[in-house]
């Protein structure tokens, strides 16, 4: 036992050795702050003698006062720090990962000045120096500063570091500022004035120093990564404004100085100025992307190729300045109604955009305020000057005279006018089947007259036909003509020779067989014409058909007589009349198988009633006859 207490010392050195911390915390009033730790450091009281009791409004002590200290310890070993006197806690450095930020609000300093939302910033080694914070005058409240990517002994009795992200604005995209904090924006403006040297509003201190004015900003920040104080500044992301090719852009800017007019007396309809004022920009952008504030201007797109707008139901162009317009109804002299189909052409200067702008604000309202009422009305009232036939029938002449005066009305509205289309017209069915009535019969009449025409040739064609056929028959009559003539000739020197050698004998026979042949050949060739005269007329009457026929036969009929006169006259001076007449009558009996004795005579035999007598004998043997014929039909015959 005796040998035990005396090694007493030994487990007192153990002891020592295993609580050292402990005990030189207790006896020494050492700490030791681990070198990724600091020291908050809390004083529990003050002695006599070290410092007075801190004002009611402030919650750190930076002058010895009992409280939370500003000062904070740093990694490395201190003493005098006694447990009984003083409390520490070891926190953690404040990290501000890689594309954050750190925003600082601090519990303690003076008062924000009324009016502002952010403590102006002061030299405090961001934020790691308490004692220099209050002491140079540094604000309670969330600060203007902020801390960037990095680690920070930051005393967090003081401070309260909220991270967040980066602002990054992205490719085609523009940022719109908005300051949450400021000088106040001047009366008459939407936004606050435009400033330089506060790098892109990173830097909020000299935003505010140089009199930036909370609200909207005139700038933008284009695409990129910024350090922004999302508590002083908000910034919303819209896409850059797009002028394609074919377009220009005319900008109206709601913000700026008021200034001159540069289009002259001339130009009534607006004020337009030059580039940053205020009004209609004379200048209008070209194709490009441009980084414009939706809220301070507006940016009208002004299309400068050839521009067609339809007044038609059924048909709307890519651009829908035209989506509002219909067809036109129209009313004729005549009191039909009637629709039509316009297409006009238009074409705004690149030069003369800003002036239409500045007179009608858009495009749309160029078309809803003059070309639809224009057109409208010009063809309304054109229409009431013509019928509707008159209106189909001289489309391309009011086509061209809608051109002209379209032309002259646009030429003061700094507008071309290209052309004036008039597409489908489309008039009332029941004119319409009019129309086509007319148009049917007119076209039958027309087809009838053909046929008439064709008829006439065809005619024409047969009577060429029927003559060349009767050609041959012409010919061949005159051959037998000639034939006869050469016989008759043959027959007339026969004769002759016949007559000379019988002359004194003969000369009665030799004279009658002279006027026989004389008048055989004369009959047939009187008979050759007559009928070369015949089929002639024969074939003419066929040709001329209907009309000729009756002209033809009487034509007939006298050539025939005139032939069987010339005959007989040529019988008569060969015979002499009495022997002609002679002749005749005995060759008709002849022809005729006439009896000129009569097969019974019957005579009175007093010589009374000798023709009746003779009568009713010749009745009796007629009667006789014919009963013999009935009995004996051999006999009759």
């Amino acid at each position: 036992m005796t040998t035990i207490l005396s090694f007493w010392w030994v487990f007192l050195l153990v002891l020592c050795i295993l609580m050292y911390k402990f005990v030189l915390r207790v006896f020494f009033g050492m700490v030791m702050v681990p070198e990724d730790k600091i020291g908050m450091v809390t004083k529990k009281f003050v002695l006599f003698g070290e410092g007075k009791s801190l004002p009611d409004s402030r919650i750190i002590a930076t002058k010895g006062e009992a409280g939370f200290q500003a000062k904070t310890l740093a990694p490395g070993l201190y003493w005098a720090m006694w447990i009984w006197q003083y409390s520490v806690d070891m926190t953690a450095f404040t990290i501000i990962p890689e594309g954050k930020i750190g925003l600082v609000l601090s519990k303690d300093g003076k008062e924000t000045p009324t009016g502002r939302i952010l403590a102006r910033r002061v030299e405090s080694d961001n934020y790691q120096d308490a004692t220099a914070f209050l002491d140079n005058g540094g604000q309670k409240g969330r600060q203007s500063a902020f801390i960037t990517t990095g680690s920070y002994r930051i005393n967090t009795f003081l401070f309260e570091i909220v991270v967040v992200e980066q602002i990054k604005i992205y490719e085609n995209m523009l940022g719109i500022v908005t300051a949450l904090d400021g000088e106040p924006i001047p009366n008459g403006q939407i936004a606050g004035k435009s400033l330089e040297g506060h790098n892109n509003f990173q830097d909020f201190d000299q935003f505010l120093e140089r009199g930036g004015n909370r609200g909207l900003q005139p700038q933008v920040m284009l695409a990129g990564t910024y350090y922004i104080n999302t508590w002083g500044i908000q910034i919303e992301q819209n896409p850059m404004t797009d002028v394609p090719i074919g377009y220009v852009g005319v900008v109206i800017s709601y913000i700026g100085e008021d200034g001159q007019d540069v289009t002259g007396e001339t130009f009534k309809h607006g004020n337009i100025v030059s580039k940053g004022q205020r009004g209609v920009w004379s200048e209008p952008f070209g194709p490009g992307k441009y980084a414009l504030n939706k809220y301070t201007t507006k940016l009208e797109s002004v299309p400068t190729t050839n521009l067609v707008l339809n007044w038609a139901n059924a048909r709307s162009e890519s651009h829908d300045l035209d989506k509002n317009l219909s067809t036109i109804t129209v009313r004729s002299k005549d009191g039909f109604p009637f629709n039509l189909d316009v297409a006009q052409i238009i074409h705004v200067p690149a030069n003369e955009a800003p002036k239409v702008i500045a007179r009608f604000g858009s495009m749309t309202n160029l078309v809803s305020q003059v070309l639809e009422p224009t057109i409208g009305n010009y063809f309304r009232n054109s229409a009431q000057d013509s019928d509707v036939i008159s209106f189909l029938s001289t489309r391309k002449e009011r086509q061209e005279s809608a051109k002209n005066h379209i032309k002259a009305v646009l030429d003061e509205y700094n507008v071309n006018a290209v052309d004036t289309l008039i597409g489908d017209i489309v008039p009332p069915e029941s004119l319409m089947k009019t129309l086509t009535d007319r148009k049917i019969a007119e076209e039958e009449q027309k087809t009838y007259q053909t046929q008439r025409m064709a008829q006439e040739q065809r005619q024409g064609v047969e009577k060429e036909t029927a003559i060349a056929d009767m050609q041959k028959e012409i010919v061949r009559a005159s051959q037998s003509v000639e034939i006869a003539q050469r016989t008759a000739d043959a027959t007339v020197k026969k004769a002759e020779g016949d007559a000379s050698s019988l002359k004194l004998n003969v000369n009665a026979e030799a004279e009658a067989t002279k006027m026989r042949a004389n008048a055989e050949a004369e009959a047939t060739k009187a008979r050759a014409g007559a009928q070369a005269e015949a089929t002639k007329l024969t074939a003419s009457a066929e040709a001329e058909r209907i009309s000729k026929t009756g002209l033809a036969e009487a034509e007939k009929i006298m050539a025939v007589g005139k032939s069987t006169a010339e005959a007989y006259q040529l019988q008569v001076s060969a015979m002499g009349g009495d022997n002609f007449t002679k002749y005749k009558i005995t060759e008709e009996i002849g022809r005729g198988n006439i009896k000129v004795i009569p097969d019974v005579l019957i005579t009175g035999s007093n010589g009374t009633d000798g023709s009746m007598s003779g009568l009713l004998g010749l009745k009796l043997m007629e009667m006789m006859d014919a009963n013999g014929a009935k009995e004996n039909p051999k006999r009759g015959k």
